[in-house]
């Protein structure tokens, strides 16, 4: 009989180091959706708040208490990143795990603006994205949501672009370290 092993979606890809630039995988736990039903938008944020502490985020922001995060995804869609969701959200919006679905990494360190700057149509100094922002774009030929978070900027694309997503984070970094050392 063969034995099946779970594997992360950067299984053997990171942790990849440039310098001052750090790319390590994130694990969040579980990873939901939830798109409020027509009219439940108000309900399903308080009910967030009950039993997870976060309410439903507004347009490019995520609410965080603790471990617990909710961040915006796109029109009336975020993702309630950390723990199981409570059951009685799913009378208020369509909740889909997604926990399986997704690559997650945290870009650290001294330019790692500089590094998004090279890959992505979006301002992510701290000025134009301060903490807590959130924005779903693109990042070369890829669909991610990349938030500001206190450790950095968490990156998140479909699992099976992990390792392009990989590639073009780490050649970025080496890119903006080779600068940085002429400089």
């Amino acid at each position: 009989m063969v034995e099946l092993n779970a594997l992360s979606a950067c299984d053997g890809l990171l942790p990849v180091e440039h310098g001052r630039l750090t790319l390590r995988e994130e694990t969040l736990g579980a990873i939901t959706s939830l798109a409020p039903f027509k009219g439940q938008g108000k309900a399903l944020s308080a009910a967030l708040q009950a039993a997870h502490g976060v309410g439903f985020p507004a347009p490019n922001r995520m609410e965080v208490s603790g471990d617990v995060a909710c961040v915006w995804t796109g029109r009336d869609q975020a993702f309630l990143l950390g723990p199981q969701p409570d059951a009685g959200l799913g009378a208020m919006a369509a909740v889909t795990d997604q926990s399986d679905a997704w690559a997650v990494v945290l870009l650290s360190g001294e330019g790692a603006e500089d590094v998004l700057a090279r890959l992505v149509p979006v301002d992510l100094r701290p000025a134009a994205f301060p903490l807590h922002a959130a924005v779903r774009t693109e990042l070369g030929h890829m669909a991610v949501s990349i938030m500001r978070i206190e450790a950095g900027l968490r990156i998140m694309a479909f699992r099976s672009m992990a390792a392009t997503l990989v590639h073009e984070l780490s050649d970025a970094m080496a890119a903006v370290e080779a600068r940085r050392r002429l400089s």
